[in-house]
């Protein structure tokens, strides 16, 4: 019985390795979309909510992994050398696993300064864009302003 959890612990954590590797590729994607010169923002969009799916799919998969480790756990600290092998195995997985968390968290960061700095320059831009425009219109009122002429009366008899 403990053999059959530790192969269903063993399926878990290479599904979970799966939707990681899932995962960076969603970030390697979104980085692209921020370096490129044409920022497409709904593709960004789509990116995000299947990125969310598969956060989803990683945190039922966690559930599911804790529950049978709990199951389990007695029976492999009992029985250690039994199960040696399998253990070593596990170890190994979890290792990837944490790698791999730790390389998203790399890509996330990253990826949030492109995104930052996006948008920076986007603000940017329309602070310039609304000075330009109120400059011109400063412009254009002035020189709507000087370009009228008062009637001027000359007193000749003087």
């Amino acid at each position: 019985m403990t053999e059959n959890y530790l192969t269903l612990l063993e399926e878990s954590l290479r599904s979970k390795l799966q939707v990681l590797d899932e995962i960076q590729q969603y970030n390697l994607r979104q980085q692209e979309i921020f370096q490129a010169d044409e920022v497409d923002i709904d593709r960004f969009d789509e990116y995000v909510e299947e990125k969310g799916n598969l956060i989803d799919k990683l945190n039922s998969l966690d559930n599911g992994f804790e529950s049978l480790y709990a199951k389990v756990s007695k029976q492999l600290s009992e029985n250690r050398d039994q199960y040696k092998d399998q253990i070593k195995l596990l170890q190994e997985l979890v290792t990837k696993v944490t790698e791999s968390s730790v390389s998203i968290q790399a890509q996330e960061a990253r990826n949030k300064k492109l995104i930052e700095d996006f948008f920076r320059k986007t603000r940017e831009d329309l602070g310039m864009g609304r000075k330009s425009s109120k400059a011109a219109y400063d412009y254009y009122k002035n020189m709507s302003k000087s370009a009228v002429v008062l009637p001027q009366f000359m007193d000749s008899k003087k």
